[in-house]
């Protein structure tokens, strides 16, 4: 169930470790949905969460701010606040670390599990090497950010530091005003996020899967084991569900007795087309908390977090602000048209994915990836698939089991 980044990885696996029926459903066509729009950068380092020691007393602060990219649709407050105090409990070391630990699990070894997954396919020609880089106004900026930089240095991730002219004969188009980069190796991108996963997609069914756009309501449960899903196309019957349907989840996980404290984490992009004057690797500009990517259709400047539900419209104000940061990194940028869109990140209270079976029910979960969809959708797929096939997984995925929230 979904046609993102983690369903479709996972029916590829799945098609190759067993000769099983595997079919694909989704109410979009494939790569449609939130894997279509982000930065694309498969970020083996992102392994620390928003919530760090100290996030609870500065969020007042950060909402204030009118050049900080934190949005509140604030007549969505009240709903969001259950959520929120749970989502800032954490905010602490102690679960700080628990949850780099875990998100390390999943992501450590991006690279390799997209390659992994695109071996002889056509979708290898979107996933391209890169370097990854971190851009500070000052040192003392990107000192300020020391406690996320010791916790990636324990994950094994360490930056190559540039400042001055350094940087501008490393990247000519950033601003005077980026005054320290902080480059990690051996990262990648994705060339088109969309067409990669619908490319993925095509290997499936070459593989002999099945896809089909059908929108899911229920389960057919018969002795405490699913046996089918219902969609306003029909039942489905199966003996195994993998449920990857992002923050539309949730009201389906409430169908099988667990609330889940998800999330619509609202993030947007911006295409430049036809660009000149920007970055020739994917960028994380820290002062706007957005990524600048070079794709195939432009330049992709993707970020910002706002919190309004999954009914609220489009914010101009959130493409507003971005554009201003992104005129201010690269300060030379031209462009043609541009391209906007916005979509759910889907983000669990605490920071880890929700990966494992449902009691026994062979209903499997897949979801919950907050900002690391993209980079870790081939390793949970490759998870999922073998806890089906009854391969080892030679991991222990007890810290992202779905029953964390029995």
């Amino acid at each position: 169930m979904g046609a993102g980044i983690v369903g479709v990885s996972t029916g590829i696996w799945l098609r190759r470790f067993c000769d099983a029926e595997v079919v694909i459903l989704d109410r979009l066509a494939p790569g449609e949905g939130t894997s279509h729009g982000n930065a694309g950068v498969l970020a083996a380092c992102s392994v620390v969460p928003v919530t760090m020691p100290g996030l609870f007393g500065k969020v007042p602060g950060l909402l204030l701010n009118p050049d900080f990219p934190l949005f509140m649709r604030w007549g969505y407050f009240p709903k969001l606040l259950p959520w929120l105090i749970k989502y800032l409990s954490h905010a602490n070391d102690r679960d700080t670390r628990r949850i780099a630990d875990g998100l390390t699990m999943i992501i450590g070894d991006c690279v390799d599990q997209h390659k992994a997954l695109v071996a002889d396919t056509t979708a290898a020609g979107w996933v391209q090497d890169s370097d990854y880089s971190f851009a500070y106004a000052s040192r003392s900026a990107f000192e300020g950010d020391a406690y996320t930089w010791a916790l990636r240095h324990e994950a094994g991730f360490d930056p190559v530091i540039r400042e001055g002219d350094a940087i501008r004969e490393f990247e000519p188009n950033l601003s005077p005003s980026i005054g320290l980069l902080a480059t990690m190796k051996n990262h990648g991108f994705v060339r088109d996020p969309g067409a990669y996963v619908k490319a993925l997609a095509a290997a499936f069914q070459e593989l002999g899967g099945t896809i089909r756009q059908a929108e899911i309501t229920d389960f057919e449960i018969s002795d405490a084991k699913v046996t089918g899903v219902v969609t306003k196309a029909g039942m489905e019957p199966c003996t195994h569900v993998v449920l990857a349907t992002g923050v539309w989840s949730k009201p389906l996980m409430q169908k099988l007795g667990l609330s889940i404290p998800l999330e619509s984490e609202r993030g947007y992009h911006i295409i430049f087309e036809e660009v000149q004057g920007g970055p020739a690797h994917p960028i994380m500009v820290a002062s706007g908390k957005f990524v600048a990517t070079p794709m195939a259709a432009g330049l992709r400047c993707a970020g910002v977090v706002e919190f309004g539900g999954l009914q609220a419209d489009l914010n101009p104000d959130v493409l507003k602000l971005m554009r201003k940061q992104a005129r201010a990194a690269f300060p030379e940028l031209s462009h043609g048209q541009e391209i906007e869109w916005f979509g759910h990140r889907p983000a669990p209270s605490d920071s880890l994915p929700l990966i494992g079976e449902i009691r026994q029910t062979g209903i499997f979960t897949a979801f919950g990836h907050h900002h690391i969809g993209l980079t870790g959708g081939p390793k949970t797929g490759r998870f999922v698939a073998s806890l089906i096939a009854a391969k080892p997984v030679n991991i222990d995925l007890r810290a992202f089991s779905p029953m964390r929230f029995a």
